[in-house]
């Protein structure tokens, strides 16, 4: 109910008269007056309520009328109160009281009430109820004013300072009220006059302070309140409060705070108040701090250093300064600039570690109340840290919490005296040590407690909850009862100081992060509205860029201090929670520094954080040398130090892995706690949260985390994403459960963490790569020279950062490529494969991604992901070739159709194989190549098929797996087979891209640049095939080369009908006859060592065990390749002009291949001689039709190209009218034409005469090369040519003969002649002589001789058939045959090569094991059959004038001489026999020529020769062998006879035409051969039958009958047969007598057996001799000759004393026919007398 309802004041009526009464009952006794002015105010009051009758109408009149009355009505009252009586006193201040609430108290009521008041106190009496009523006064109403005022609020002051503690806290707590009154209605007074003007300021520069007179009332006397208490709390006398007897300043500083703090809105509205602030509370502020200042705890009074006795600080006191400071800073930041700069730094030096424990913790309490306010830090930054000249306070005050905390740690506490020593040094390097020794002991007094605290090097400090988070809810400085400091806690200070860094942090961070969005939500819709404009939003300048530096500065400021005291706590702390706030606080801050690109704090943060993650000591070079620069300085706070400490090593924290450093120093394990992977997942938050803000940093989180990542062993699985996986080597890493649980958390959030780099901006993006890039680098570093596992953090990772950003992969390919393709050459394996892994993984999802656009429209993009393909093929490692390959195989599945232009890149990458990779690889790579040409030649650009081809060839050429380079020239026939079939689509193909190129090439002004240029792009294609068929044609390996020639030849048989006239050209120079020269150079020098075995357990046949034979092989195939091609594209290659040319080549090349120094060889290019010598000569132009009709062929279908005939080959058809060949000639017609050769004109002959006769000069250059006999100074012949080589060679002659017939002259004739005799020369080596020569029983010819004689015989036909001029060639024939003739006896010389001739039968077996190496021939068969021969051709053309000209009868004569000499000399047995009977043969049709033409002496020469040739057989000189049987015998001398009749048939009877000399030596020969003929080897058995009886007496027979007959008509002819006998009888004489003598001499002993048979011998001429002369008739005999018979008597019967029975038994003989000569002697007759 309100006071002025009518019911309330019909009650106040009531009750006022009521306490009247009871008033004047009390004092109805003692004190009359009083009873009296008590009645008298009952009637007052009656009056004035019957005055105002309408109370329920309108009670407000009642209540002012009573207001008006009040003084009197309170007399009474005031009266009772005079009277001092306690119970009188209670109930009239009651009353008054309740006038008062009811307000009907006038000032001048008031007045007197509170003299009253006044008075009672002076008498101490009722003081509760004083203090009462004062209150009641002051509150209800506004009608005390000034001087009353003043005067009841000393009253309450003085109340205050009784003895009583129940009525001094009362009154306190009155004071307090009446001052919050005395301002109370200063504001409500400026509320009612707000609307009005307000009166001018007064001047600034008044100093008078009481000059108030601007001041409303109600303002006036708070003013004069204030300044009161300003005067009194500096101990000076009060201007207002009149009265005051004493005063504590602990009270006056209360007071002032509260006024300060709930009335801020006085003093900053009101300039004289803001006045008072600035020269009246500072000042006194300031002066009453001055103790604390300078106080040093532990420095006494006594010290000599301070000679003034230092006032102690006092706890009361100081601690209520520090409060209104405290309320000043926040209040009147603004008004007070200056001061408070000087508070603040007083603030931060009472946080020095020499001050008494209670007043740091004030002061941090203090600094705590500032820590909430980010704004008035903020404030405090502008005004101070961003002014020149001045102090640096927000930076200060930071780094006083900073080194506060520090020294809390460093100075022991009282429970730990032990370290005082040890700490004392500060940073000193002692100090270190001695801590650093003394860890293991030091550590012993924590234990796992279960209490939060922070704990460092021995010093543990529990951390209590001090205030909620963002409040700073103080202690001490709450304790206004204490009088005495408090004891602090332990813990305590350490408490507060952490929960202000974290609410500075906090608040800072939080304020500039909402305004810093603020400001980029504003730019972002600013730029939204300026979107017509183009300038992008990043231009913006910011709405305020104050407020920019202002940020900037307050973080530059805080930061260092900061860092220093949460890692240190980080360090130090052993709580999670604990743990987990300050790593909030430093990640916080590390992402605002990131917004406000402050790069070098934001690296700090983060290195604090990675170094909490990791081990202690772990050496991380990223983070050390980014903590050196920190390390090194120590922040200095006006002479304050605070160091950065290093982390402290022991710690009593849970252990939860212990795993491998990943450092360069091996390091032994390192241990993980718990607090490490917390720190971790802070990391990992970090990054995840604020990547965008991490710039160049990232480098340092990845750097942390991959080792980390390591040290749990985490390995990267597919695309990048690590796993838990156990380490490779070295101890392994030990993870507990707890961390167990934890591992595929912390790998989910690293996975997701580059995952999310997906909503990364460009730069960050970049950031990153780079980071992972660098950290990659020293991965790499340290992986080098050591086979320790590589961490492969960074490129598991960027392998996963590239898969997320597959969008935009063209700003990051090259950097992210170029870096895994380093890796990719790193020497360790590990390293190489994840690099490779990583590359091949980004291409092929790279090229699976569905790009915008597809990357069939963006050509440029899809070369770019390829490209890394490309460069890995420089990478020397086979592994990651490896990779790569399977990569390309994996692309080619999946995206092959589509690759386009990549095709030239994926080709070359295929291609791209050299020897020194290993099988497996270029197995690979193979597959690849199979793949390409099997599935997808007709999806690339036809421009690509030459790749395809080179590639192929490339596969050829590799020496690692032979499989595969057969098989790759299997792909090239493949290849062409796909050329063939779709000639016309490529050939247009290529000629749009030909005239796309020529027109680019003519812009630029530059010829075209093609292989084989100016051939059509189709035919070029060929052209690069056969190239490559014509490498791998000269490949080292030998079934590569074979492989490849055969498909070079097919291909160029099957399809080369496709190709244009002028292409072949280039086939023909620069493809086969390249070829071919090749091979020459390679067989010439080919290494004739021999090859063990062909790797493995193949074995070398013989013929192949060189590189040598096996480039022979080689030589073979390919000249037998294009002699073929000559052969059968003839027609076609002579319209190419120089084919005479090209003919000369090929020659050569015969040439040379056939004098190659190998039988193979050699042997194979005369087999390609004689194939090019079968072609047919084209018929002329004009015969052609008519040649074709006659085959049957119409003469519409014959080929364009001119090749019907011959060009398709045996077994071809030649229907192929509508051939894709035939098309492409067409087209070509019209360009090439002017390129080709005019073709021949009609009717003329395509004249070939000179290409035989080249051959013939190969032919003839070749025989004569190759039958040349080695020089004589050669130890050993360097080559002999083979059997079989020289037949074919000879062989040819025939088919060769029949080109050059026509003009073969004499001159030619030689020379064949001298090839056909070297030919049979050659002797053949001896392990090939069992199966070339025919056993010597079997008169068998060689081939070679067959050939040779076969060549003669076509020759001697020619000539037969050939004109006369042909006819003078037969001399010389007979002289060539002849020549062989001789080699019967006398085999030819090779050289000066010793030859083991073959002599006779019996050597035969012999010969085998011969050591000689070279066996000659048996030429016996050989010149037998070449006598045949010469018997024939004799017999035809002995009346040929060439022949009796040249005189070929002599020759043969003298040829057969040599046999006939030898005679049992000869090899062989047949040899004379047949030269017998062919000299009778000879001679029977030769002589009547040769008397025919006796007169032209055309013969003359001959009889010498024929006369030698009998003497030489008839008395040859060797000795029949002794096996002879006598029927052998018998026949010999039985030709022998045979001869002597040709002498007396054919000879001696046409003497008159035969020259003397002949005759003479004819008579001389028989005359001998009558007695000489003995053969001294028989034994006495045989000798009756050996002696040639039968041919002494033919001999005997036919001199006798020539010498005595009666025919002889010339004394000349008696005289020569006297000549003999004579002779004869002679030497018959002289035998026997040395017989006689020897006999004589020999005594006993036999005579030598030969001696003997000759003495028997002449014993049996001389008896034939005997018998002759009887029949002759006795005239023909002259007497001289009888004498010489008798003569020989005496000799005779000497010879009777001999002892041989032969002897004896011939003498008997002999001496038989003497009888004869036994008459009785005749008397002379004289004168015909008898």
């Amino acid at each position: 109910m309100s006071t002025s309802s009518p019911e309330a004041v019909k009650k106040l009526l009531e009750n006022m008269q009521t306490d009247l009464r009871s008033l004047s009952m009390e004092c109805k006794k003692k004190f009359p007056p009083v009873k009296e002015a008590a009645e008298s105010g009952i009637v007052k009051i009656k009056t004035i309520a019957a005055r105002n009758t309408d109370i329920l109408a309108d009670p407000t009149e009642l209540l002012n009328s009573l207001k008006e009355n009040s003084s009197e009505v309170v007399q009474p009252f005031l009266m009772g109160c005079g009277t001092k009586e306690p119970k009188i006193t209670q109930l009239c201040l009651a009353a008054i009281q309740r006038l008062m609430s009811h307000e009907v108290v006038s000032e001048a009521a008031a007045g007197n009430i509170i003299n009253m008041l006044w008075q009672l106190m002076e008498n101490g009496l009722e003081e509760l109820k004083l203090l009462q009523t004062v209150l009641v006064l002051l509150t209800t109403n506004t009608v005390v004013h000034d001087e009353v005022l003043s005067k009841a609020i000393v009253l309450c002051f003085r109340l205050h300072f009784t003895k009583d503690n129940i009525t001094n806290n009362t009154a306190a707590a009155t004071v307090r009220q009446v001052v919050t009154v005395v301002f109370e209605r200063m504001v409500a007074e400026d509320e009612r006059f707000k609307g009005m003007a307000e009166e001018p300021p007064p001047v600034q520069g008044n100093s008078n302070r009481r000059s108030v007179s601007t001041l409303r009332p109600s303002a006036k006397d708070a003013y004069m309140l204030f300044q009161d208490l300003c005067q009194l709390v500096n101990a000076d006398a009060p201007y207002w409060l009149v009265g005051m007897t004493e005063m504590t300043r602990t009270f006056g500083l209360e007071l002032l705070e509260s006024v300060l703090n709930d009335f801020p809105g006085v003093f900053l509205q009101h300039q004289e108040f803001s006045f008072l602030l600035k020269e009246r509370v500072c000042p006194l502020v300031i002066k009453l701090f001055s103790p604390n200042i300078k106080f040093r705890q532990g420095s006494s009074g006594g010290s000599a250093a301070s000679p003034a006795p230092v006032e102690k600080p006092y706890f009361p006191i100081c601690m209520r300064l520090l409060r209104v400071v405290s309320v000043l800073i926040k209040h009147f930041y603004s008004l007070l600039v200056t001061e408070c700069e000087i508070f603040l730094s007083l603030l931060v030096k009472f946080l020095d570690g020499e001050k008494p424990q209670w007043l740091r913790a004030v002061a941090v309490e203090s600094v705590h109340r500032l820590c909430v306010q980010p704004h008035l830090l903020r404030s405090f930054c502008q005004s101070y840290d961003m002014k020149q000249h001045s102090t640096k306070v927000f930076r200060d005050i930071v780094n006083a919490l900073g080194s506060f905390i520090q020294s809390l740690f460093i100075v022991p506490s009282a429970g730990n005296p032990a370290s005082v020593n040890a700490v004392a040094g500060g940073s000193g390097s002692a100090a270190q040590t001695a801590v650093q020794g003394g860890q293991g002991v030091a550590g012993v007094g924590g234990g796992l407690t279960t209490q939060a605290a922070f704990e460092y090097r021995g010093t543990w400090i529990p951390l209590m909850t001090v205030s909620v988070q963002g409040s700073a809810k103080a202690t001490y400085l709450e304790m206004l009862d204490k009088v005495e400091p408090p004891s602090i806690p332990e813990g305590y200070a350490m408490s507060v100081a952490f929960s202000a860094l974290l609410d500075l942090v906090r608040g800072i961070t939080s304020m500039i992060e909402r305004e810093l969005s603020l400001e980029e939500e504003a730019a972002a819709a600013e730029a939204a509205t300026r979107e017509g404009l183009e300038a992008p939003a990043s231009e913006e300048s910011p709405p305020e860029p104050l407020a920019h530096q202002v940020w900037e500065e307050m973080v530059n400021a805080c930061w260092c201090g900061l860092l220093a005291a949460l890692s240190l706590l980080l360090d130090a702390s052993t709580d999670e929670s604990a743990t987990e706030s300050i790593l909030k606080a430093e990640l916080t801050m590390a992402s605002l520094c990131g917004r406000l690109s402050l790069v070098t704090p934001r690296d700090a943060f983060i290195t604090a954080i990675c170094k909490a993650s990791l081990p202690p000591h772990y050496a991380l070079t990223v983070l050390s040398s980014n903590a050196t620069t920190l390390s090194n300085k120590s922040y200095s706070i006006q002479g304050q130090n605070v160091q950065i400490i290093s982390p402290s090593s022991e710690s009593h924290q849970q252990v939860v892995a212990v795993g491998q450093p990943l450092t360069v120093q091996h390091q032994g394990t390192v241990v993980l706690t718990a607090k490490n992977i917390q720190c971790m997942r802070t990391l990992l938050n970090l990054a995840h949260c604020h990547g965008a803000v991490l710039g160049t940093s990232w480098q340092l989180v990845l750097a942390t985390l991959q080792h980390l990542v390591w040290i749990l062993g985490l390995k990267p699985g597919v695309g990048g994403v690590l796993k838990p996986g156990r380490a490779v080597e070295g101890p392994s890493t030990v993870l507990t459960t707890a961390v167990m649980t934890d591992l595929p958390v912390i790998s989910n959030i690293l996975s997701r963490l580059f995952e999310s780099s997906q909503y990364l901006d460009d730069v960050s993006l970049h950031h990153l790569i780079n980071a992972l890039c660098s950290l990659s680098m020293e991965a790499m570093e340290m992986a080098y020279g050591n086979n320790k596992e590589p961490s492969l953090f960074a490129v598991a990772k960027l392998l996963e950062t590239g898969l997320v950003n597959m969008d935009r992969i063209e700003i990051l390919w090259r950097p992210l490529t170029a870096h895994l393709l380093e890796v990719c050459q790193h020497p360790n394996a590990r390293m190489r494969e994840w690099g490779a892994e990583a590359v091949t993984s980004l291409i092929k999802a790279g090229l699976s991604y569905k790009h915008e656009p597809p990357l069939s429209q963006n050509q440029r993009l899809q070369l770019l992901l390829l490209n890394p393909l490309k460069e890995l093929s420089n990478v020397l490692h086979a592994d990651i070739r490896q990779k790569q390959l399977e990569c390309v195989l994996q692309i080619l599945q999946s995206q092959g159709d589509s690759l386009g232009p990549g095709w030239p890149l994926v080709l070359n990458v295929i291609g791209a194989i050299r020897n020194d990779q290993g099988e497996s690889l270029i197995r690979t790579a193979f597959q690849c190549l199979q793949l390409v040409v099997t599935d997808f030649l007709p999806t690339m650009p036809c421009t690509c098929l030459q790749i395809v081809v080179e590639v192929a060839g490339s596969f050829g050429l590799q020496n690692q797996e032979l499989n595969i380079s057969l098989t790759s020239i299997g792909l090239l026939w493949n290849i062409s087979d796909y050329f063939f079939q779709r000639g016309e689509a490529i050939t247009d193909e290529l000629e749009r891209e030909e005239a796309l190129l020529e027109k680019q090439a003519q812009e630029k002004g530059e010829p075209l640049n093609r292989p084989f240029h100016p051939a059509p792009p189709f035919d070029c294609l060929w052209l690069c095939l056969y190239a490559k068929l014509g490498e791998l044609c000269v490949d080292p390996r030998p079934a590569v080369r074979k492989s490849a020639g055969q498909t070079l030849f097919s291909t160029i048989a099957a399809h080369g009908t496709l190709l244009q006239q002028p292409t072949w050209h280039i086939v023909v120079w620069k493809v086969l006859f390249h070829l071919l020269d090749c091979v020459r150079k390679s067989s010439t020098t080919a290494d004739k060592e021999k090859i063990e075995s062909g790797g493995g357990n193949i074995l070398i046949h013989h013929s192949r065990d060189t590189a040598e034979k096996q480039w022979a092989e080689t030589w073979v195939l390919t000249l037998a390749g294009v002699a073929r091609i000559f052969n059968t594209r003839r027609y076609l290659l002579q319209q190419l002009g120089d084919f005479f040319k090209a003919w000369e080549v090929l020659l050569d090349h015969i040439q040379s291949a056939a004098l190659s120094k190998n039988n193979e060889v050699s042997l194979a290019a005369l087999k390609s001689f004689q194939e090019i010598l079968q072609i047919v000569t084209p018929v002329k132009d004009a015969d052609k039709s008519d040649a074709l009709a006659a085959m049957g062929v119409p003469p519409v279908l014959v080929d364009p190209l001119g090749g019907a005939t011959t060009a398709a080959g045996p077994g071809r058809p030649l229907l192929r009218s509508d051939s894709l060949a035939e098309r492409l000639a067409q087209r070509y017609m019209n360009s090439a034409q002017a390129q080709l050769p005019p073709p021949p004109a009609p009717g003329e002959e395509l004249d070939d005469s000179a290409l035989w006769w080249s051959a013939w000069n190969t032919w003839y250059r070749t025989g004569t090369e190759c039958t040349r006999p080695p020089p004589p100074g050669a130890d050993k012949p360097s080559f002999i040519p083979s059997q079989p080589f020289l037949t074919a060679l000879v062989q040819i002659f025939p088919a060769l003969y029949q080109h050059v017939k026509g003009g073969f002259s004499m001159e030619d004739l030689r020379k064949l002649g001298v090839i056909l005799h070297g030919a049979v020369s050659v002797p053949i080596s001896s392990d090939a002589s069992p199966f070339i020569l025919p056993s010597y029983t079997e008169a068998v010819l060689t081939s070679l001789q067959e050939a040779v004689l076969t060549a003669l015989d076509v020759l001697q036909k020619a000539i037969c058939v050939g004109p006369e001029t042909l006819q003078v060639m037969y001399p010389a024939i007979f002289e060539q045959l002849l020549l062989f003739v001789e080699f019967s006896c006398k085999p030819p010389q090779y050289g000066k090569l010793e030859t083991k001739h073959v002599a006779n039968a019996k050597y035969n077996q012999i010969q085998l094991f011969a050591p000689a190496e070279w066996v000659a021939l048996n030429y016996v068969p050989f010149a037998e059959r070449s006598l045949e021969v010469v018997v024939d051709l004799y017999h035809k053309t002995a009346c040929h004038k060439a022949v009796i000209n040249e005189k070929v009868l002599q020759n043969i004569i003298k040829t057969l001489r040599m046999p006939l000499g030898l005679k049992y000399a000869c090899p062989a047995e047949s040899t004379w026999k047949l030269a017998v009977s062919s000299l009778l043969k000879v001679l029977s049709i030769g002589l009547p020529v040769a008397r025919q033409h006796a007169s032209s002496g055309k013969f003359d020469t001959m009889w010498p020769e024929l006369a030698g040739a009998f003497e030489d057989f008839l008395f040859t000189k060797s000795t029949p062998p002794d096996n002879l049987s006598i029927q052998e015998f018998q026949k010999n001398e039985a030709i022998d006879v045979e001869v002597v009749q040709l002498i007396s048939t054919e000879i001696l009877p046409f003497a008159n035409f035969i020259p003397k000399e002949f005759v003479g030596q004819i008579m001389a020969m028989l005359n001998k051969g009558s007695i000489h003929s003995q053969s001294s080897s028989f034994t006495e058995a045989e000798i009756d039958v050996r002696m040639r009886e039968e041919f002494s007496k033919v001999c005997f027979e036919t001199l006798l009958q020539f010498s005595f007959s009666n025919k002889a008509t010339t004394p000349q002819e008696g005289y020569i047969s006297r000549m003999a006998l004579s002779v004869l009888l002679q030497r018959a004489q002289d035998v026997l007598r040395r017989y006689v003598e020897d006999e004589r001499l020999s005594g006993r002993c036999p005579l030598p057996r030969q001696q003997v048979t000759e003495i028997i011998f002449v014993l049996k001429a001389v008896s034939t001799l005997m018998d002759s002369l009887k029949k002759t008739q006795p005239e023909n005999v002259d007497s001289n000759t009888w004498a010489q018979v008798i003569a020989l008597y005496p000799t005779l019967v000497e010879c009777i004393t001999c002892s041989s029975s032969e002897v004896s038994s011939a003498l008997k003989e002999a001496l038989g026919p003497f009888k004869d000569f036994m008459q009785p002697p005749v008397s002379k007759v004289q004168n015909g007398e008898s």
